[in-house]
């Protein structure tokens, strides 16, 4: 996943040390956070591609099945045509 995602780990710490959090915390936790965002969450970009990609699953499916349909068709018309032509 592409991280596009902006975090203000300043503005984070800042507001963490206001209330009363030590600075080394703060800036722990800052860097935690920040981790989590670029690993974890899904930007509009990559829900985009991921949506691409299973239209595109899902198109080949949809042409494997409409095959193997035909397929059973044909053997089915083969079947009842034999079975017509038996004595």
């Amino acid at each position: 996943m592409s991280a596009a995602i902006t975090f203000d780990t300043y503005a984070f710490v800042k507001k963490l040390k206001d209330a009363g959090m030590p600075e080394e915390q703060a800036k722990i936790l800052a860097e935690t956070h920040t981790e989590l965002i670029e690993e974890r969450l899904a930007t509009k970009r990559d829900l985009k591609e991921l949506e691409t990609n299973l239209r595109h699953e899902m198109k080949e499916m949809e042409m494997r099945l409409l095959i193997r349909l035909g397929g059973m068709m044909a053997a089915s018309i083969a079947i009842v045509a034999a079975l017509v032509k038996l004595p």
